[in-house]
């Protein structure tokens, strides 16, 4: 499987795994000139960019570690720019990574919540 084929199938997981959850998916790989937004979603009020990190084998890393301050920084840019055309701008928001990793017959998704602010 290719990093971009094994990415988009964590994105997939950690979509699904919202909107059981009772979230609204309103973006998939949201572009704008600062970044992408991996996923965006709302429910209850708050606005969530999910930075969705997918990994196969074993690793020493978590993928989470992957979301560095630079990569945050774009994040928060992208988030900025996505929202001067959302209807959702007063919405509470939250940052989320989502981490993908193998499990025993399928995939095990670890959602850390406001894993950081603006």
């Amino acid at each position: 499987m290719t990093d971009r084929s094994l990415g988009s199938k964590g994105e997939a997981i950690a979509a699904k795994y919202y909107r059981q959850r009772g979230y609204l998916l309103l973006n998939h790989n949201y572009r704008t000139r600062l970044g992408e937004l991996d996923l965006v979603l709302y429910k209850d009020n708050t606005l969530v960019f999910a930075e969705v990190k997918t990994r196969a084998g074993r690793m020493l890393a978590a993928p989470a570690e992957a979301v560095t301050a630079q990569k945050q920084q774009r994040l928060l840019a992208a988030a900025a720019q996505y929202l001067q055309a959302s209807p959702y701008a007063d919405a509470c928001i939250r940052f989320d990574v989502v981490e993908v990793t193998p499990a025993a017959g399928g995939w095990q998704v670890h959602c850390i919540e406001n894993a950081f602010t603006g």
